[in-house]
């Protein structure tokens, strides 16, 4: 599956890092996002950082990707993987807010 992976950075090699994340460790290519300190969090695709992530995000992908995983899988019981988005109302985006406003 080609899909960005969350990852932590645990050792430094030059313009890589070492990575930890979803039950892996990998070299991973930082340069397009610089060098980052040891305990970031890097969104990972095919072996390069594209982008640095705060915790918080790094867990929700962490838990998206586990919940494709397990769907795949066939496993219906997902919602726990899910909790910022289980027994909430959708909202719109700001940006849209204004367009459907300006149609009232």
């Amino acid at each position: 599956m080609c899909i960005g992976v969350p990852m932590q950075i645990v050792a430094l090699d030059g313009q890589y890092a070492w990575c930890e994340g979803m039950g892996e460790r990998k070299r991973i290519d930082t340069m397009l996002v610089g060098e980052q300190p040891i305990g970031t969090w890097v969104l990972t695709f095919m072996d390069s950082a594209r982008e640095v992530l705060s915790v918080e995000s790094a867990q929700q992908i962490t838990q998206a990707v586990t919940a494709v995983n397990l769907a795949m899988r066939g496993e219906t019981d997902l919602d726990h993987l899910f909790a910022d988005l289980v027994d909430r109302e959708p909202q719109l985006p700001d940006y849209l807010k204004i367009k459907t406003e300006s149609i009232s």
